[in-house]
């Protein structure tokens, strides 16, 4: 009980740094999105974070949830911050990169919401919006 009330603590905190990064890219302070998002990696990852940031799309979650032993709070935590990174990939113009992190998250949100026994309407949101970054033709390269 304790340890999933610290994960929903550590999400809801999440949430209101994930807030803070995209405005930062709002504004263009891409600079301080930046840093205040490998803040927010490391204070969730930790150590792993490099490891978490080069995982392949490809059986992504068989590794989270086998090596890393990771719950679907921390996979809702990795979604969000993967979904921030190609939101400040996208607005340094990197647009490769940045479908790949929008994939990783989709693909760690759609698992989640699967899982997950509550209705979540902020998960059907970043859901539907990561689709429709997708589907962007600007983004196609």
């Amino acid at each position: 009980m304790y340890q999933r009330d610290y994960i929903l603590r550590m999400i809801e905190m999440l949430a209101q740094l994930i807030a803070a990064i995209l405005k930062y890219i709002k504004s263009g302070d891409l600079s301080k999105a930046s840093q205040s998002l490998q803040s927010a990696y490391s204070m969730v990852f930790h150590d792993e974070v490099p490891k978490l940031r080069s995982l392949p799309e490809e059986g992504m979650i068989d590794t989270l949830l086998q090596e890393y032993l990771y719950t679907n709070g921390h996979l809702e935590m990795l979604a969000e911050l993967f979904y921030a990174d190609a939101e400040l990939l996208l607005a340094e113009k990197k647009i490769p990169e940045s479908l790949s992190y929008y994939r990783k998250s989709l693909t760690l949100l759609e698992y989640i919401d699967k899982e997950y026994k509550s209705y979540s309407r902020e998960r059907q949101d970043r859901i539907m919006a990561v689709r429709e970054r997708l589907k962007d033709d600007s983004l196609k390269t």
